[in-house]
């Protein structure tokens, strides 16, 4: 299978995470809906993510791998199609 390489914000109640996601090449599973709504999957994988805090000036957290559960997502928007990220090689 094809992959594809987008990075999406994802806001829960307390984070906003900046990451990047792998989805499909095209078809099923190639959208960021189909991510978020796939029954068989309860979290959500994000390569070179950042971390904040919403309404707080704390530091920013970078995690090269971050799993984020699905029932903690209140919005996620995608911020585009990007290349591999570098030295990661890790398909989800």
């Amino acid at each position: 299978m094809q992959h594809r390489y987008e990075r999406i914000s994802i806001e829960t109640a307390r984070h906003r995470i900046v990451g990047v996601a792998t989805l499909a090449s095209d078809g099923y599973r190639s959208r960021l809906s189909d991510l978020l709504n796939a029954p068989e999957r309860d979290f959500i994988a994000l390569m070179d993510a950042t971390v904040t805090t919403i309404g707080s000036d704390d530091a920013v957290a970078h995690h090269d791998f971050i799993a984020v559960h699905r029932q903690h997502v209140v919005f996620a928007v995608s911020l585009g199609t990007v290349e591999e990220p570098q030295g990661h090689g890790l398909v989800v």
